[in-house]
């Protein structure tokens, strides 16, 4: 291999992304959720893009790729992935407000009705999956929700606390902001909380272990890899490994609950509706009503048409991911024990990357071109624990469910309900 020509490719694919910059290319101003209120909630917001030219970007990106071996090569395989995302990222921002902004979106992201590794199942199908589930719970207490009592100030607080801890030097600066889409977002450098959010205990650990403990860890372990600098790089095929490793890392240390899912859920419907044709308004409603406030309504709505158009058809599809990610982590995971790969766990932490780069970056880490991760989260350092309960994850998914609950079906069927209300014949 030569190592000299891997880098210097990996190198080039980081200047041509980095003026690929998505999120921040689909910001709104400040001004837009609070015209919005004002008119409570009956026009829709007037949304202005600054031009994009994808033209330079994609002469680099030509270039690479010209230099890549057509076939064969997992290495030059894995350049080429990231110059198409590249391609597709940038190709985005400049459709943004055109109905075309659907087709990239749906290149870098997928969209609610595409199939998922199996595929059969969506991820629209998993979301109204979590939706039954939690409807069928209605008739059970499950107590009152936790109150957000703690506000941005204070989270930022502990955050620093536990960052300073656990990374030392590399800790990143916690900084609350007043303008941001969501609730927080992480980069190897700085953690931004958005002053008006209000957090929950679990919140909090929630955050922890998804902003922190992945997409922190992750940008840090990539700013290491001096050969293959690509890997310190947020390109947007990286996304979808990325929030879900991040919510698989909420799982496993058990800081989700059901409002948590609920809202992942809300996201994949929420996304369909506007492809569907749903505008921002009937978007908005439909936040307000499944429990949010129409301010936390405007912010939700806002993710799944930024960059889109706003009378419905071609929306942002990022937010399916979560879901999406999440199930391609958890099943690539436990696949990963059960075949005997357990090698391979801490490679999803090198840097930001995909699950479908892992054996590229086998053969990188073998020839001494990339390097193990220097960070790990707290559940992936423990792998007495984590291979543990992968195991059991890839044996259950080995059983055949339907049998299985045709049998407790009958058991059930003798068992009374407990919560006051009797089965309806």
């Amino acid at each position: 291999m030569d190592g000299e020509r891997v880098t210097r490719l990996a190198q080039a694919l980081k200047a041509a992304e980095a003026p690929v910059r998505i999120l921040r290319g689909l910001e709104w101003p400040a001004s837009a959720r609070d015209s919005f209120l004002r008119q409570r909630g009956e026009r829709l917001p007037d949304i202005q893009y600054a031009s994009f030219d994808p033209g330079p970007t994609l002469s680099r990106l030509d270039g690479i790729r010209a230099e890549l071996q057509p076939e064969g090569d997992p290495v030059d395989a894995w350049l080429g992935r990231i110059a198409d995302r590249v391609a597709s990222g940038a190709r985005l921002l400049a459709s943004r407000g055109t109905p075309e902004f659907l087709t990239h979106s749906r290149a870098l992201f997928g969209a609610p009705r595409d199939p998922l590794p199996d595929e059969e199942s969506t991820c629209l199908e998993l979301a109204q999956v979590f939706h039954r589930t939690i409807a069928s719970l209605s008739r059970l207490d499950l107590g009152a929700p936790p109150p957000a009592c703690h506000l941005a100030g204070w989270v930022a607080e502990q955050m620093r606390a536990a960052l300073d801890e656990r990374l030392g030097a590399d800790a990143p600066v916690v900084e609350v902001v007043d303008h941001l889409s969501a609730n927080a977002l992480a980069g190897p450098r700085r953690i931004r909380l958005r002053r008006t959010a209000s957090f929950t205990d679990r919140d909090f650990t929630q955050l922890l272990h998804h902003e922190a403990w992945v997409h922190v860890i992750t940008g840090l372990n990539g700013r290491y890899q001096d050969r293959l600098p690509i890997l310190a790089a947020s390109h947007p095929g990286t996304t979808r490994t990325q929030e879900g490793l991040a919510v698989f890392a909420e799982m496993i240390s058990g800081s989700i609950d059901l409002d948590r899912v609920r809202r992942l859920a809300d996201r994949v419907v929420a996304v369909q509706m506007a492809v569907d044709g749903a505008d921002f308004i009937e978007v908005h409603r439909f936040f307000v009503e499944r429990g949010a406030g129409p301010e936390q309504a405007f912010e939700n709505a806002r993710r799944v048409f930024r960059g889109g158009v706003l009378t419905g058809g071609a929306p942002f599809t990022k937010d399916i991911v979560y879901l999406d990610g999440l199930l391609r982590v958890q099943t690539f995971l436990s696949h990963v024990v059960a075949s005997g790969r357990s090698d391979c766990l801490r490679l999803l932490f090198a840097g930001k990357l995909d699950i479908e780069d892992v054996p590229a970056l086998a053969i990188l880490t073998r020839a001494g071109l990339c390097r193990l991760p220097r960070h790990l989260p707290p559940w992936a350092e423990d792998l007495r624990y984590l291979i543990g309960y992968l195991a059991w994850s890839s044996f259950l998914g080995s059983v055949d469910m339907e049998r299985v609950g045709a049998h407790y079906d009958v058991l059930l069927a003798a068992a009374p309900r407990l919560d006051g209300t009797e089965d309806s014949a």
